[in-house]
């Protein structure tokens, strides 16, 4: 009796499991071909949703098929593999990237000092030891003098860089145009000071940024015609594409120091663009675009002086007066 209730509870099991089978659709060996498909699923060169081709890039995966974003905003911690021109490994990389802004270009490294003041906790002779080994290390940073000339010459960049508002762009280019005037041998007789403030002003006109010479040796440690005479150096040995000054360059700069309407700035535009013509050469690019603001506002009734257009455009009231009348 008890074997029969065995197989009797046995047989129902089984006619249990084979009903639920056949209402699922699956047969025998459905459970090992459904591992199989999630095992294919979860593949990572496959698609979840449509089983298409996956491509990953640097900011996401996406299926090519359907386009489906699959991950994004991947953060890779680990070292950047580079590769050569020909598409093999050359090494790989750590760390902060490369920048020309400093004479080792980024890769060097500092011994620093504990934020939290640990080091008052160590003996005098390890505090001793401490010291010598970053004065060491300020020494081997430099192989020869012309690095440490490099290096202040950089600082000297991004000092009035900063002081200016000179683009971060801008800033890396004057650093580059710095390196390749001290590889040509003009920093030979010239100071550092000079070449730097050359370079960053010959940078600004390449770029169109409207900065005076005025305006450099205001944040510069040396005089204007020292700053003008390194421009010109590296002007003429190097052959810089810099462009005429226009005065469509300097209108925005003068029109925001005197509060000038978008009005009047179009229509002092206009005024340009219509005067292209008129000899402009030999005269302040400033003083022409003062001079067409000044216009400009009294055609459309907004009231600007001639000495607050002067001293926004660094010019004199004479100069704004001859450039409107030239202009009207």
């Amino acid at each position: 009796m008890y074997d029969t209730n065995v197989t009797a509870n046995k047989d129902s099991v089984e006619q249990r499991g084979e009903q639920a089978a056949a209402r699922s659709g699956r047969t025998d060996g459905a459970y090992e071909r459904g591992f199989d498909e999630d095992v294919e699923q979860n593949d990572a060169n496959t698609c979840p949703e449509c089983g298409g081709r996956v491509t990953a890039n640097v900011d996401e995966t996406v299926c090519d098929d359907c386009g489906l974003v699959i991950d994004e905003n991947k953060i890779d911690r680990g070292p950047q593999w580079t590769v050569d021109d020909e598409g093999n490994a050359a090494g790989r990389h750590v760390g902060r990237p490369n920048t020309v802004e400093r004479h080792d270009r980024g890769i060097g490294t500092d011994i620093g000092y504990s934020p939290n003041g640990s080091e008052s906790s160590v003996d005098s002779k390890k505090r001793s030891r401490l010291h010598r080994l970053r004065r060491e290390h300020r020494r081997a940073k430099f192989d020869s003098k012309a690095e440490r000339n490099r290096m202040k010459g950089f600082l000297e960049i991004r000092r009035m860089a900063g002081a200016l508002g000179v683009p971060k762009s801008t800033r890396a280019q004057a650093c580059q145009l710095f390196r390749t005037a001290q590889d040509e041998g003009l920093l030979c007789g010239r100071s550092i000071e000079a070449i730097a403030a050359g370079v960053l002003y010959a940078v600004c006109r390449i770029n169109e940024h409207p900065r005076t010479i005025a305006e450099l040796a205001s944040v510069a440690v040396v005089s204007a015609t020292r700053i003008e005479n390194g421009y010109t150096v590296c002007n003429r040995e190097l052959g810089l594409p810099v462009p005429p000054l226009a005065p469509e360059a300097y209108l925005p700069k003068v029109a925001s120091e005197v509060d000038a309407s978008r009005r009047t700035q179009r229509r002092a535009r206009e005024r340009l663009e219509a005067a292209e013509t008129v000899a402009t050469g030999g005269v302040h690019p400033g003083g022409v675009a003062a001079g067409a603001l000044y216009l400009a506002g009294r055609e459309t009734g907004e009231r600007v002086t001639q000495g607050e257009l002067a001293e926004a455009a660094d010019v004199s009231r004479a100069t704004v007066r001859a450039r409107f009348q030239e202009l009207e």
